[in-house]
């Protein structure tokens, strides 16, 4: 018999302009022999639940309003006063094919979880990619407080209806078993990976980098949020002028000052977002790869995307306060350090520099990213949810 996935997101599909672990495991569960629809279900900020539409990729979505168009009402997706009767159409559609096929619930966002509860799912998995009731600046308010309360609440229904648990990071994983003791032996570990041919090309982005560019690039690739330790980078930048500093990827800061300070710098270059298939050549432009993450409760728990990916590409990466990465720091590989000290990360960077075309630390890197296929990854995943 053969499946229909209903995916809980975060937003519409293409609304991130980045590609996720939840846009990679869609797309892979589309692709199976046995599956009959993937359903991406998600919020939406229109003032009105829409109709389901077909994306290019043949995925289904289905878009939840929220209350409201601002950010602030975001609070309605873990409210089932605010979402029930808008998923009436969806589970009409769900109870029509109800005989015919096998139904999947797959959380990678805590909301809805009263979902669980109003469809006879056959299965439903929890797939923890975020330590989602922190907040993302570690800063702490009244609306901070109320926000990670209700978030919380809802993951632990979801939590408590799961079937299987997946987490992102060994933090994570640390964290849900603590919750749900009763259930260890149905909670896994699978950190990201990466789409490894897809950073086996040569080609490079043209005309991006400044004629006088004569040093080593140091990239960041992904979302620029306020997770981030942009003073950090800003220090360094002041202090080794000789270096370059590119950011790709989409501003989510709000207008950080943080990060408006940064990119004045002669030697920092932000370009914005670029369509998730040209990121290797982009990648292919930068010498080492950076991810300089703040010292924070909510940082902990990440396992960053583009570790695999810089390393795909033959990369050296350079970490800052991601726990969850440091098993695989080695010489010329990847480099970590905790804090913020600046000059302790010039120091590993200088490391770094040193190994930069070390054809034997370059084939290490992509061997090393190989092992981490995104396909490999969700095809034991999802052999092991099965059993």
């Amino acid at each position: 018999m053969k499946s229909i996935y209903v995916i809980v997101a975060t937003n519409e599909w293409g609304e991130d302009m980045l590609r996720y672990r939840r846009h990679r495991l869609a797309e892979f569960l589309q692709h199976q022999q046995n599956t009959e629809e993937v359903i991406w279900l998600c919020p939406t900020s229109s003032s009105e639940t829409g109709d389901m539409e077909k994306l290019p990729n043949d995925i289904l979505q289905w878009p939840i309003a929220d209350v409201g168009e601002n950010k602030i009402f975001r609070f309605s997706r873990f409210l089932p006063i605010f979402y029930k009767k808008k998923m009436k159409t969806l589970l009409a559609y769900l109870f029509s094919k109800k005989e015919k096929y096998q139904f999947h619930l797959w959380y990678t966002y805590p909301a809805y979880s009263d979902l669980a509860e109003l469809f006879p799912w056959n299965k439903i998995i929890y797939d923890c990619s975020d330590l989602w009731s922190a907040p993302i600046n570690g800063a702490s308010s009244i609306i901070s407080t109320a926000r990670q309360k209700l978030i919380y609440s809802s993951e632990e229904k979801i939590i408590q209806k799961a079937d299987d648990i997946v987490c992102s990071s060994l933090y994570l994983y640390e964290k849900i078993v603590e919750r749900v003791p009763e259930k260890k032996q149905k909670i896994y570990t699978y950190e990201n990976g990466v789409e490894f041919d897809l950073f086996q090309t040569q080609e490079k982005a043209s005309g991006l980098l400044p004629l006088h560019v004569k040093g080593p690039v140091f990239g960041y690739i992904g979302g620029i949020k306020s997770k981030l330790d942009f003073e950090l980078i800003h220090q360094v930048a002041k202090q080794k002028k000789e270096w370059f500093f590119l950011f790709i990827g989409p501003d989510s800061t709000s207008q950080c000052n943080d990060f408006q300070q940064l990119i004045k710098e002669k030697n920092v270059l932000w370009i914005g977002s670029v369509p998730p298939h040209l990121v290797p050549m982009y990648m292919n432009t930068i010498d080492i790869g950076i991810m300089p993450y703040k010292p924070s409760y909510y940082n902990k728990a990440i396992f960053p995307l583009k570790l695999f990916e810089f390393l795909a590409a033959g990369k050296g990466v350079i970490g800052v306060n991601l726990p969850s990465t440091i098993q695989y720091k080695e010489i010329g590989i990847y480099s970590y350090m905790e804090g913020k000290d600046s000059k302790a990360f010039i120091q590993e960077c200088e490391k770094m520099v040193n190994q930069l075309n070390n054809p034997l630390l370059i084939k290490r890197r992509i061997d090393l990213a190989q092992k981490q296929d995104w396909n490999s990854i969700f095809s034991v995943m999802v052999e092991q949810i099965a059993k």
